[in-house]
């Protein structure tokens, strides 16, 4: 059977830490931002972490099978 191929896409947006979580960015922070309120937008700025249950399989897309 042919090995899976790796998400390009994935690679770029997530990134798997030493403890097995998955971090990802916070979204609508790319543009109409005139309307959002700026504690709204600083909180955008932080990171967030992958549910458990979707981290099985984006580790797979990115490539990284523990």
């Amino acid at each position: 059977m042919p090995k899976q191929k790796n998400s390009s896409a994935a690679k770029k947006r997530f990134v798997v830490l030493k403890g097995g979580k998955v971090k990802r960015a916070r979204q609508n922070k790319r543009h109409i931002l005139t309307k959002k309120e700026t504690g709204r937008k600083r909180d955008l700025r932080r990171t967030g972490y992958v549910s458990p249950t979707q981290a099985k399989t984006i580790k797979k897309l990115v490539g990284n099978q523990d």
